[in-house]
């Protein structure tokens, strides 16, 4: 079953710090290096730009727009859908990623060494 689309913030970023950490009420701007935000600007989905809003996270904080609008664990779903970023839990979540080896496998694939030899 698809999930729902979710509402991305606007990419139309007023000057100034891109997000605000917000920690028991109290708002923070989020710093970047001046060359990551440009990145940032316009590809927030990328590594960078999610790692510095997790740390938000991490510290108990939700992420904010200048504008306001909340960047959820949503939005960073949504951002990971759109790069096609596979996160690798250590729940063991990757047994099923596992079990799916052996059946490409078995249709011919991976039949090339793993590494190319040495020269």
């Amino acid at each position: 079953m698809a999930s729902p689309r979710v509402s991305l913030p606007s990419l139309d970023f007023p000057p100034g710090p891109l997000y605000l950490c917000d920690v028991a009420g109290q708002k923070t701007p989020i710093d970047y290096a001046a060359n990551v935000a440009r990145l940032c600007r316009r590809h927030p989905e990328m590594g960078p730009c999610q790692y510095a809003r997790d740390q938000c996270r991490l510290a108990g904080g939700r992420v904010f727009t200048q504008r306001g609008e909340e960047v959820t664990r949503a939005v960073e779903d949504e951002y990971d859908r759109v790069v096609r970023r596979v996160r690798f839990r250590a729940d063991g979540g990757g047994a099923s990623a596992a079990k799916a080896a052996p059946k490409a496998a078995s249709k011919g694939a991976g039949t090339a060494p793993a590494h190319p030899p040495a020269r």
